[in-house]
């Protein structure tokens, strides 16, 4: 069996990837995305079908370079990248760079994907690899495509209008705007007094609490009793009717079923990095690219 190359994103999991496929297998990394839209405008000629004009990330030549260098000694070509749209585009973006090279005439190319990095979920993936989905490579091209267009028309406005260094975005800027009407609901909101009835039912370990849902035939709503003076009038014509005693009526027993937690996407899991551990997008991706 001749050498195969594999590429995923992360150098962390090369090693362990490899030990996984053994001898024939030779893992190396593309450290992310490894070309983007050139930085200027007519990246995307809008009178040309949207058409992209793409150049090489500098700082991610040098793993293209590797990749290519150990490609010329291989029989195939395993593009293993994250199985998200963007890890989809990143094996494209690969794929085009290295048949412009002419290092693909006589290669096989695979597209691998797995969930989990364990050496079940990397052989089975090896061993059922499928062709790109361009489905996923469209739609990371049209994201970031609408990310260009969209700000690289809006900041400058910003800048001219408002003052310097201010950004738009396909999502901050409606993101932005939700946060304003959210501010302008909360600033116009006007606290409003209601009661609730409830009861701590017999002892521990049997004991419960209950709360009161109907009262002389209606139901019991959040503003069903206003005040204080209300609400005590309740309690009373219940602890009267009651003379200290609660009577169950019936009891219902039902099935739950609750499905676990999704795995994490990239955006899933800067949303929580942040949320629970206070982390920039940078910082959690810097840290993932280690694990």
């Amino acid at each position: 069996m001749g050498m195969n190359i594999v590429v995923v994103e992360s150098p962390a999991k090369a090693k362990t990837i490899e030990k996984y496929l053994g001898k024939d297998y030779k893992v190396l990394a593309s450290y992310g995305h490894v070309r983007d839209l050139v930085p200027k405008e007519g990246a995307i000629d809008t009178e040309n079908s949207y058409a992209m004009k793409y150049e090489i990330i500098e700082k991610n030549e040098k793993h293209v370079d590797a990749i290519a260098k150990a490609l010329k000694k291989a029989d195939a070509l395993l593009l293993a990248t994250d199985p998200d749209r963007e890890g989809e585009a990143i094996s494209w973006h690969l794929h085009e760079l290295l048949k412009e090279r002419g290092l693909l005439k006589d290669k096989s190319v695979h597209r691998v994907v797995f969930h989990e990095i364990t050496k079940r979920a990397v052989q089975n993936a090896v061993a059922n690899p499928r062709e790109l989905s361009y489905l996923l490579i469209n739609a990371q091209q049209t994201r970031r495509a609408l990310d260009y267009l969209f700000g690289f028309n809006m900041s400058p406005l910003l800048w001219k209008k408002i003052r310097p260094s201010l950004s738009a975005g396909r999502v901050q800027t409606p993101a932005l705007r939700l946060i304003v009407e959210r501010e302008k609901e909360i600033d116009a909101f006007e606290n409003q007094e209601y009661w609730s009835i409830e009861a701590d039912i017999g002892t521990e370990p049997t004991g419960f609490s209950a709360r009161l849902a109907e009262y002389q035939g209606n139901r019991v709503e959040q503003f069903s009793f206003v005040n204080e003076e209300q609400a005590h009038a309740v309690r009373d014509t219940l602890l009267t009717a009651a003379d200290g005693k609660v009577r169950i009526n019936k009891i219902e027993k039902k099935q739950r079923k609750r499905n676990p937690t999704a795995p994490f996407t990239t955006s899933t899991l800067q949303q929580e990095a942040a949320r629970k551990l206070g982390f920039t997008a940078q910082r959690t991706m810097m840290t993932a690219q280690r694990l």
